[in-house]
């Protein structure tokens, strides 16, 4: 009798010690995948690594750069023009002004900033300068090649610069430009908290930020108006003009992920940026966030 009860406690304790194990395993496998957890993100309405949202961000643009004006043209009717055109007036640049302009690729906002120094009256003799950035390598020769062909790089008064580089990490220095534009490019980044912050601090004291994106709708009926034309038409747009639907249906998956108005207003002043509003264009189909750096 004692040798049996001397195996069955034993056994018990073998049991149990074993569930310990088995409870620190599980233990340490949850930490594991909550690590795991804390690098994913979306990509669109797909869950992916951080890393790999980069890649795939990175070959959605590559794939689309040559079609990428004209699809905006087809997507908006034409009416992203407007709504860069009323970015730049509120920009409000004088010359002398350095500007950042991130996610700039083709350099739509480069060449308004241009003409509007161009058209405005000042001091001729005052240089400015613009800073084209962006990711993508092929966004860049796109805008590139726009910028000989209409004879921008020819412009006397304003310098232009195109470099290569990500928005979450600038290879530029602290303090360095009076303005920073970021327009239909911060949704596309793994770290939008990442992009502010870098933008904070190449900007000067008293710098300005300007954001162009797609935002949420204020109106009920209208949203859903909007989310049939987004999801039916838009990628199959994008099959017919580009002859590929898959990088269009991301870019609407994208916008419906992006943070409302008011949460990327909290964003904004999070990374220090002060006196923060947002003006909402189209019933809030865009909106412009503006902060100054105080």
């Amino acid at each position: 009798m004692a040798l049996r009860r001397s195996l069955f406690r034993l056994i018990s304790t073998s049991k149990t010690r074993n569930g310990l194990c088995k409870v620190k395993y599980y233990s340490s496998q949850t930490d594991t995948q909550t690590e795991r957890e804390k690098k994913k993100t979306h990509f669109g309405f797909e869950t992916v690594d951080e890393d790999e949202k980069t890649k795939k961000v990175h070959k959605v643009f590559e794939t689309v750069a040559d079609k990428y004006d004209l699809m905006n043209d087809v997507m908006s009717f034409g009416v992203h023009r407007l709504w860069k055109d009323m970015f730049m007036m509120m920009l409000a640049p004088t010359p002398g002004t350095k500007l950042l302009d991130m996610a700039g690729g083709t350099g739509d906002i480069a060449f308004r900033y241009i003409n509007y120094l161009k058209n405005r009256a000042g001091p001729n003799d005052v240089r400015s300068s613009v800073t084209v950035s962006d990711i993508n390598q092929s966004m860049l020769d796109v805008g590139k090649l726009r910028a000989e062909r209409q004879g921008y790089t020819k412009d006397s008064m304003v310098d232009i610069d195109w470099v290569c580089a990500d928005a979450e990490e600038l290879p530029l220095p602290d303090d360095s430009y009076n303005a920073y534009t970021i327009a239909f490019g911060i949704r596309n980044c793994t770290h939008i908290e990442k992009v502010l912050e870098e933008a904070y601090r190449v900007l000067r004291p008293g710098g300005r930020f300007l954001c162009l994106e797609f935002s949420h709708l204020t109106n009920g009926p209208l949203q859903w108006m909007y989310d049939q034309y987004s999801f039916q038409v838009i990628p199959v747009m994008g099959q017919i003009v580009a002859g590929q639907w898959q990088p269009y249906q991301y870019l609407v998956e994208s916008i419906r992920q992006f943070p409302d108005q008011e949460k990327f207003k909290t964003m904004i002043e999070n990374a220090g940026f002060r006196q923060v509003t947002y003006e909402n264009i189209s019933f809030g189909v865009v909106a412009i966030h503006s902060g100054f750096k105080i």
